[in-house]
C-alpha cells in the first residue's frame, strides 16, 4: 500500500532575475505532514499521521521543519519539463543533494515551480524504522514533489 500526503511551507524565498528563477529556499512545517489517501477514514489517517510524525519516521518534535534550497537552476528544451532544479534537501537535520525535473513560468510578477514526482531514499535522510508490520515492508523510497506559487513583493 502507498500513502499521499502533504506537507505546509512555513516560509518560502524565491529569487527572479530577467523573468528567470535563479533562487529559492522552502522551509516546510514538518508538524504539518497529513495524510490525503486515507481522509476518508480518519482513524485510519490519524494512525497513520501520528506515526509517521513520531520518532520512529520523521521526529517532528525534534526536527519540526525540512528545507530545500535552490543552488543551480538550468534550462531544458526537450522532453516534458522546462528547466532542472538542484538543490539542497534538509530532513531531520541531514543535508542531501536532489536534482528535480521542473516546469516553472514566471509572468506577471507571478511565479509557479511544479517538480516531477522523485524518490529519495529515506534512510538518507536518517528514517529508518525497521519494525516488523502486519501489510509487509516499508519502501526506502519516498517520492517528492514541491509545488510552489509565489507573488512579487510589492
Amino acid at each position: 500500500t502507498s500513502h499521499f500526503g502533504t506537507m505546509n511551507f512555513v516560509d518560502s524565498e524565491v529569487s527572479v532575475n530577467d523573468n528567470k528563477l535563479v533562487a529559492g529556499k522552502f522551509i516546510a512545517d514538518a508538524k504539518s505532514l497529513t495524510n490525503v489517501d486515507l481522509k476518508d477514514d480518519k482513524e485510519s489517517s490519524d494512525k497513520l499521521n501520528g506515526h509517521l510524525k513520531s520518532p520512529d519516521f520523521f521526529d517532528v518534535e525534534k526536527f519540526p521543519t525540512a528545507t530545500f534550497e535552490i543552488t543551480k537552476v538550468t534550462d531544458v528544451t526537450t522532453g516534458d519539463y522546462n528547466s532542472t532544479i538542484e538543490g539542497n534537501l534538509t530532513i531531520k537535520d541531514i543535508t542531501k543533494p536532489v536534482k528535480f525535473n521542473a516546469n516553472i513560468s514566471v509572468k506577471d510578477g507571478n511565479l509557479t515551480i511544479a517538480t516531477e514526482p522523485t524518490d529519495i531514499n529515506r534512510e538518507d535522510f536518517g528514517v529508518k524504522f525497521k519494525a516488523p508490520l502486519e501489510n509487509g515492508v516499508i519502501k526506502n523510497e519516498i517520492t517528492l514533489q514541491i509545488l510552489v506559487k509565489a507573488s512579487e513583493k510589492k
